[in-house]
């Protein structure tokens, strides 16, 4: 097994589809469009502290995170902010998805953490051979913004009736 920087290359193919075929966001997906994302993954390892992306950067990819924490964070007047926080049975990164196909946070890892890795520049290409694959994905990571745009506005909300408190 070969190890770059964030990824552990030569896994069996048949364990990284075992492991799509059962992670939390991928359940009830059929075994034909298992297969496909399986043929885009590969196995990832991060460190506690270790960057997995910066805002701004490409979005080709995404991840389904196994083990561990993901903090999503936004710098602002030089302060880094902690958005929201990605755990195991989590999606980490939907701008894969959507033009222009760039972060828009930061991701650094909280603490140890085990991920599957998804090429979303191949993955795009398959969701255009087969609709129902882009669309079964969409549904899917739609349900994933929805419920982390919630989360944010009450956050936003906590943060201001707290300042207001404070005044």
């Amino acid at each position: 097994m070969i190890e770059d920087e964030m990824h552990l290359v030569g896994a069996n193919h048949a364990e990284i589809e075992a492991q799509v075929a059962t992670h939390p966001f991928l359940t009830g997906m059929s075994a034909s469009h298992i297969r496909l994302l399986a043929d885009c993954a590969m196995l990832s390892q991060f460190t506690a502290g270790q960057v997995i992306f910066h805002k701004g950067e490409t979005a080709n990819r995404f991840y389904l995170i196994e083990r561990g924490r993901v903090a999503l964070e936004s710098s602002t007047l030089g302060e880094v902010v902690r958005i929201d926080e990605v755990g195991a049975g989590d999606l980490l990164g939907w701008s894969w998805i959507f033009p222009p196909y760039v972060w828009h946070f930061d991701a650094r890892a909280i603490e140890p953490t085990t991920a599957i890795f998804l090429y979303g520049t191949i993955l795009r290409e398959y969701c255009e051979n087969d609709p129902a694959l882009g669309y079964e994905l969409f549904k899917r990571m739609s349900e994933v913004m929805m419920r982390r745009l919630q989360a944010a506005r009450v956050r936003l909300s906590e943060a201001m009736k707290n300042t207001s408190r404070q005044e």
